[in-house]
């Protein structure tokens, strides 16, 4: 399909959400193995990793600046601020002016890099206002450390305020078949303000791909096993709407992964989506996702069969939910 704006910048509808292979979902990668995906990707033709610092608690950008040094100038790189860990070992939010910029120079410094592409706060601080944050991230642009600002996991009305002060070049939330909540107000804003949507987790953190088997089988510290849609009750009704997910997919002659993806792509043309692995096999799949288009039919079947008010549960557990700032939709089905 070509491809799309992010900012000042031209990278595929396609790109690859890093965060996996350090942390939260399985068993991370080794560091061997986790360049050899790194390297993969670039050779298949990705041109967009995004990354954070608190993936891994820094491991994640360190990988990526280990691994790609010699072919920076291929990909186009975003990471984050605004979440600390603390001495105590726990993550606290923080979009202060000085918070920000101590984040910054440790990624710098990890990534081996002097500038970032794109720089997004990863999550809103309740205790600063978002113009403070952003006119730190700005002074940042006006410093040549990154390129441009990014938001994350925001409401509508936090970005018209952010884009009061400076451009914002994109926002990134979940967005799936399953999680329908920035066509709550999110979506018509960016379009309005000229803002890039990211969406990550476009395939339901695995679950939409049908990548998650037994739950009980997953790591203690994998986050989808405190999230409700991952919890019965809700887990079985999902998976009835998986079930057929799959079905419609191998009409198609497609996984499940690629006929998600093909949906937000198809869906809008102006999206980049981020979906991360790290399996090689699923690698290649997401990437082969970029050449499916969707018929209208197919569309409305999909839109109709999975959405907010069939899928079951949050997206999030009640502690997760309180450090984001997007509109949400209530659960067709109580959360576990």
């Amino acid at each position: 399909m070509g491809k799309r704006n992010l900012g000042p910048f031209r990278v595929d509808g396609v790109g690859l959400g890093c965060m996996s292979l350090s942390w939260a979902y399985g068993t991370p990668l080794s560091d061997a193995d986790g360049e050899r995906l790194l390297h993969r990707a670039l050779d298949l033709g990705y041109d967009f990793l995004d990354t954070a610092a608190l993936y891994g608690e820094g491991h994640n950008e360190t990988l990526i600046g280990r691994a790609l040094k010699s072919r920076r100038n291929e990909f186009t790189l975003a990471s984050k601020c605004g979440i600390r860990v603390g001495d105590d070992g726990r993550r606290m939010l923080d979009g202060s002016r000085a918070g920000i910029t101590a984040v910054l120079d440790d990624s710098l410094r990890r990534l081996g890099v002097d500038h970032i592409d794109l720089y997004y706060l990863h999550r809103l601080d309740p205790a600063t206002p978002i113009e403070e944050s952003v006119a730190a991230l700005a002074d940042a642009v006006a410093a040549g450390k990154i390129g441009a600002i990014g938001l994350s996991e925001v409401s509508a009305a936090t970005l018209r305020r952010a884009a009061a002060v400076h451009p914002i070049a994109a926002l990134q939330t979940e967005y799936s078949l399953w999680t329908r909540n920035p066509e709550l107000g999110v979506l018509a804003a960016c379009r309005e303000l000229d803002t890039t949507f990211v969406a990550f987790s476009p395939v339901g953190r695995g679950f939409l791909a049908d990548g998650v088997g037994d739950v009980a089988a997953l790591p203690a510290n994998d986050i989808r096993r405190t999230m409700p849609r991952f919890r019965e009750p809700n887990l079985g009704a999902n998976r009835r709407l998986l079930d057929a997910l799959c079905m419609s997919a191998a009409d198609l002659a497609l996984t499940p992964a690629q006929l998600c993806l093909a949906w937000l792509l198809t869906r809008d043309r102006t999206i980049v989506t981020i979906p991360g692995t790290s399996s090689l096999a699923h690698l290649e799949e997401n990437w082969a996702a970029r050449d499916v288009e969707l018929d209208a039919a197919t569309m409305v079947a999909l839109d109709a069969a999975i959405n907010q008010s069939t899928v079951a549960g949050h997206r999030y557990s009640p502690a997760m939910a309180a450090s984001i700032d997007t509109e949400d939709f209530a659960p067709a089905v109580a959360d576990a």
